[in-house]
């Protein structure tokens, strides 16, 4: 007698399969991106602001990126430092700029983009694409279902 796969233990396979991946695509991404004074950090926060095509503000940037307000600060802190970033007033909140990038921001991104692109077509070699688009369906249906509430504690499955 076979037994059916449960299905949460396979979605916990594949959650740590999720932090393993993330892990080393931060560390091959800083390698990746590290010629051009940029982290993955760095990366991730320049590519919310060219993704969105306008300035936004730090909160913003964290909603677009699934990372905290307080790690977009400090990020947005340094990349304007360096000269990626300017501060734009925000009408619609007097404490909390806006932020859009510079020319050296915008080239920084497309560089980044170009080296992640071939580094891209090298890591699908030989993967099929029907495999591909079902990861990203099937990661994409998981994020939608994290906006519910977790268990409390003490709490019965």
């Amino acid at each position: 007698m076979t037994t059916q796969p449960n299905p949460a233990a396979i979605l916990t396979d594949i959650m740590l399969a999720v932090f393993r991946v993330n892990g080393r695509l931060l560390e091959k991404g800083d390698q990746l991106v590290e010629p051009l004074n940029l982290t993955s950090a760095r990366w991730q926060v320049l590519g919310a602001v060219a993704l969105a095509g306008k300035p936004l503000s730090a909160p913003q940037i964290a909603e677009a990126m699934g990372i905290t307000r307080q790690g977009v600060q400090k990020q947005l802190n340094k990349l304007e430092k360096d000269g990626f970033f300017e501060q734009r007033h925000n009408p619609r909140h007097e404490r909390s700029p806006l932020y859009a990038l510079t020319g050296l921001g915008s080239r920084a991104f497309a560089k980044a983009m170009a080296l992640e692109a071939a580094w891209a077509n090298g890591l699908v070699a030989g993967l099929p694409l029907q495999d591909l688009k079902k990861t990203l369906q099937t990661l994409n249906a998981i994020h939608e279902r994290l906006d519910s509430p977790v268990p409390k504690k003490g709490a019965r499955p």
